[in-house]
């Protein structure tokens, strides 16, 4: 199954909360979401089995990953039972992008449903730029513990994702790669991105990964390597000691939309051809109005097929205003 620019559907992202006990400035920013913001209502979100039917459908048509996220996805109840259904579909790799806050204590029971690994959000290892970042003070050892719950539940090596914002902690890059130095786990540096239309995105705020791999690479010898797989969105670079390697993901300064193949499903049923889209396709209605395989097979199909999306590559000054998905809303 091809878009019009001949990309596949390989990777499936399903949001499977819109709630977050993190309040990040670019992702929920206190101001919007502790105010009157409204969150979904349960019977709005998609039941597990809802869920492991709109993802048999897109394995039957390619897919091959699937990544559950939110908002934090730990706070969906049992989330572990819904890891274990699509585990059941075969032939994927399923995983899980959270916090971390709750990792210590759900890492064996994801790990025993057959998670592949975990992504853990942590954008510095500063306790006072972590605790100002995720705006509710939470410690930077809690997060490490859940990572090394999930490392000993044999959820890794876990990836470690870290957003860079220029003037807020670019400052401890170094720090954190030469702490994940030597441990098997991996850091990725991804570039601020302007998701959504709460976290006052600035250009100027952005962090060229170039800049990245350059402070690093003056402390810590290391070089570019091949990607894993074709479409990933992390350049690898590897440290010269054999001690480990590290990623940037450069969506802002160097765009990979030519190679995306992903799509998004939100935690109340619609589907998001690009993480910067301003409109969803409404997939719940038509499973709830009773809708059968085939069509919800149709509809799956017309919306990849349809697909032109390409916002990285012709990001401007005209694009700025366009109204945008929330990344709380959609997932990263």
């Amino acid at each position: 199954m091809l878009d019009t620019l001949k990309r596949p559907v390989r990777d499936l992202r399903i949001s499977v909360t819109d709630r977050c006990n993190f309040r990040c400035g670019y992702c929920m920013p206190k101001e919007i979401f502790n105010r009157d913001y409204e969150f979904l209502a349960r019977d709005l979100l998609l039941s597990f089995e809802e869920i492991t039917r709109a993802a048999r459908l897109l394995v039957d048509r390619g897919v091959e990953k699937i990544r559950l996220t939110g908002g934090e996805p730990l706070l969906r109840v049992e989330l572990e039972k819904l890891v274990e259904m699509l585990v059941g579909l075969g032939g994927i790799e399923v995983t899980v992008t959270t916090n971390g806050t709750l990792l210590d204590r759900k890492a064996g029971a994801l790990a025993a449903a057959g998670l592949n690994r975990v992504s853990v959000s942590l954008d510095s290892l500063d306790e006072d730029v972590f605790q100002a970042m995720n705006d509710v003070g939470f410690p930077v050892a809690k997060v490490l513990e859940g990572i090394e719950a999930a490392a000993a539940a044999g959820l890794g090596p876990v990836k470690v994702n870290a957003v860079v914002k220029r003037g807020v902690n670019d400052h401890t890059v170094v720090d954190m790669a030469r702490h994940f130095q030597g441990t098997g786990h991996i850091v990725r540096f991804i570039e601020y991105m302007d998701v959504g239309a709460t976290n006052g995105w600035r250009l100027e705020d952005v962090v060229p990964a170039a800049d990245v791999v350059a402070a690093i690479a003056a402390e810590i010898p290391c070089e570019a390597i091949d990607a894993n797989y074709p479409g990933e969105v992390a350049r690898r670079y590897r440290y010269l000691d054999g001690s480990g390697e590290f990623g940037v993901i450069a969506s802002v300064t160097q765009p990979f939309c030519g190679s995306c193949t992903r799509l998004r499903l939100s935690a109340e049923g619609s589907l998001y051809t690009c993480l910067f889209a301003n409109e969803g396709h409404d997939l719940r209605q038509l499973m709830r109005d009773g809708g059968s395989d085939e069509d919800l097979g149709d509809f799956l199909d017309g919306v990849w097929k349809g697909r032109t999306d390409r916002y990285s590559e012709i990001r401007s000054s005209e694009t700025a205003g366009l109204p945008k998905v929330e990344m709380s809303y959609i997932g990263g």
